[in-house]
């Protein structure tokens, strides 16, 4: 079928962006799975309008692949998958040796698609002598919660400490509780990112020994914190992690991370100290979402947000002299009203017992894990499938990232 070639443009420009756009999606503040799902179907639909041109859309992609393309290598990804074109996935395989940071777009597309029509090219990444895709593959496999066989402990015995790193991960989330030995010995690796996943993953698996490392990345900001942090809270003890809290606590520069785990763990007894840090600009907006964790209240629909936004900027500026480069972690949380926010505490705060683990203003149990699965925010579901990790050891973690229809037959398949 002949596509106008404007039409075919757009749908390849958006199908690239919404693929990025939902990469950052799943690990936001203000989607839900509902919203997700419409991003999705979003997504699909331009995929369609790139099936629809067949080897037209396919070239399309292909020529706007390069460094900054990982929305495009996603879109090519799925069509080359489905059509089955290995000449295709070979022209991104040289994409990826060349511009290895657009790999996540191609994991990315092997999530999205069902099994059946990725198992043929995993097994092939599995089994292929370069580390890259050997990666990409362990990837794949735990984006679907499958099982890679005798390729998870192969990787945690590679010499490549990327690979490691993905088989560590992968060994967490499929709970592999039989390679814990093999899992437990990169736990002083000398590779940052393989201690991280080595000690992320054995601590799943009950491995007490795992938790000191992890409070060393919980106090550091960065992509491992907040992991570090929902895998703590919810393993070590709950007198401990409080008291932990409060030490840290003492120095300013620890603030954020404590919100953070004061949010997860879920106690009533770290709202007011939160209250008091919505007065900080700095941080008001992350104590806000902490709050929201324990109470379950929702600040814009409880008319608890401020009247008026705080002039803060926390960057980046177009001024090439400003050192803020990175993008505001906060941008998409509402500003908190202590005042409205306390009053409303005191009016409704005395139903949450003190010293138990809340989420979402309920006490922390299986079925409130599922709910809020089912009824969260993606940062709110993203703990409570850890949450729920721990009281299903024998279950691989819930896949918050799959995409919208497959989470919801998951959660459909458990009532």
């Amino acid at each position: 079928m002949r596509m106008i070639p404007s039409i075919l443009d757009q749908h390849a420009e958006d199908a690239g962006f919404l693929a990025e756009l939902r990469a950052q999606a799943v690990r936001a503040p203000h989607y839900d799975l509902d919203d997700l799902r419409t991003l999705d179907e979003r997504l699909e639909a331009h995929l369609d309008g790139l099936r629809i041109a067949g080897r037209a859309g396919l070239d399309l992609l292909l020529r706007q692949l390069g460094a900054q393309a990982s929305g495009e290598v996603f879109a090519a990804t799925v069509l080359a998958c489905e059509s089955g074109d290995a000449a295709v996935l070979a022209r991104i395989a040289e994409q990826l040796r060349a511009f290895p940071e657009t790999g996540r777009g191609f994991a990315a597309a092997l999530g999205w698609l069902d099994w059946i029509s990725v198992e043929p090219w995993v097994e092939r990444l599995l089994a292929a002598p370069e580390p890259l895709f050997r990666c990409l593959g362990l990837a794949a496999c735990g984006r679907h919660r499958i099982d890679p066989g005798p390729a998870l402990p192969a990787g945690l015995a590679h010499a490549e400490p990327g690979v490691v790193a993905r088989a560590a991960r992968s060994a967490g989330e499929l709970r592999r509780r039989d390679l814990m030995a093999e899992v437990r010995a990169h736990r002083r690796h000398a590779d940052e990112a393989v201690r991280f996943w080595a000690n992320w993953a054995t601590a799943q698996m009950g491995d007490e020994e795992a938790l000191e490392p992890l409070r060393r990345f919980a106090r550091q900001a960065g992509e491992f914190q907040w992991r570090a942090l929902s895998v703590l809270v919810g393993w070590q003890d709950h007198a401990f992690s409080v008291a932990w809290l409060r030490a840290l606590a003492h120095n300013p520069a620890q603030r954020r991370p404590v919100i953070l785990g004061a949010g997860l763990l879920g106690d009533p007894l770290a709202v007011p100290w939160l209250i008091r840090q919505m007065h900080e600009l700095p941080l008001a907006r992350i104590a806000g979402e902490a709050f929201s964790l324990i109470a379950g209240a929702d600040l814009a629909l409880l008319d608890l947000e401020r009247s008026e936004i705080p002039d803060f900027d926390a960057g980046p500026t177009d001024d090439p002299r400003d050192p803020r480069v990175a993008m505001d972690p906060d941008e998409d949380l509402p500003w908190p009203d202590p005042a409205r926010i306390a009053a409303w505490w005191q009016a409704n705060g005395a139903s949450l017992e003190t010293g138990r683990r809340h989420l979402l203003g309920r006490p922390l149990d299986e079925a409130q894990c599922r709910q809020v699965l089912r009824r969260g925010r993606q940062r709110q579901r993203n703990a409570a499938a850890v949450a729920l990790a721990r009281l299903r050891p024998g279950e691989p973690l819930f896949p918050t990232d799959a995409p919208a229809k497959r989470q919801r037959a998951l959660l459909d398949a458990h009532g």
